[in-house]
């Protein structure tokens, strides 16, 4: 694995408003099994001025409609949307990109996902113990595979409109994913991995893409299972649930607050 990191910087803010006191886009590129992936990291404007170390981590997934290979669609909307709003975000996040025909779920498409969030962590002194996962729809359903395969990663998970199980043949059932290896309950067993990992589950009540009931299912699990997790669900709202959710009162202030070494595994 080898990761070119390009010379210029983006701002994510245009260019009028962007500052000193403005965190950053930067694009990265991660060359992996001869294959060229893009992605982007948003810096904080702490950590670029070298006032700030060990900053938090968000890996953030984004979902189908983001797909592809320009290293940029992933940034339009969810929490990326966010950070155009919040210039004074304080937290490094990880913005990888799948292409089209793709997901979360598969090995080649995990390894560059991880592998961004390595390199960005390394490059920018990220904290592990505050290393944390979200995505939206597609990467909702991300989220979860990545937490079942990698539990000892992440010290918070936020996943938005996502789920476990789908009649979409476009995410396939893997080997190891719950509905293959438990496809009377999947819910339960990815909540017997993930259970010691704290949660905050957002859904559009009136999700005609990924039900609702998803979520509730998962989060249902979670509390069989011993968890306390979060649960959000807008009345009203459709798959566009991340519009809200990122910008839920309250949400970054608890994910700040959860550390690995703080939850069971």
């Amino acid at each position: 694995m080898r990761v070119v990191l390009l010379g210029l910087a983006l701002a994510l803010l245009p260019v009028s408003t962007a500052s000193a006191a403005s965190g950053r886009v930067l694009p990265r590129t991660t060359e992996l099994d001869g294959r060229s992936y893009a992605w982007q990291v948003f810096v904080p404007a702490a950590v670029l001025a070298g006032d700030e170390t060990n900053p938090p981590v968000i890996l953030f997934l984004h979902g189908n409609g983001q797909t592809g290979t320009d290293g940029l669609r992933q940034t339009e909307i969810g929490l990326p949307a966010v950070l155009r709003e919040r210039s004074d975000f304080p937290a490094l996040v990880v913005m990888p990109q799948t292409p089209r025909g793709a997901w979360w779920g598969t090995p080649e498409i995990e390894r560059m996902a991880l592998a961004a969030l390595d390199a960005a962590t390394a490059e920018f002194g990220g904290d592990p113990e505050r290393t944390y996962l979200t995505g939206l729809s597609l990467g909702g359903y991300g989220t979860w595979a990545l937490a079942y395969r990698h539990p000892e990663r992440f010290a918070a998970l936020v996943p938005v409109c996502g789920g476990i199980t789908t009649r979409r043949t476009r995410i396939p059932v893997p080997d190891w994913h719950p509905s293959a290896t438990h496809p009377e309950d999947p819910w339960a067993e990815m909540a017997r991995v993930v259970a010691g990992i704290p949660a905050w589950v957002f859904h559009g009540a009136n999700d005609r893409r990924v039900p609702a009931d998803e979520s509730r299912r998962m989060v249902a699990a979670l509390e069989t299972a011993g968890a306390r997790p979060r649960y959000t669900e807008y009345p009203g709202v459709g798959h566009d649930s991340w519009v809200p959710a990122y910008r839920e009162e309250g949400l970054y202030e608890w994910l700040f607050r959860q550390r690995r070494s703080d939850s069971p595994r």
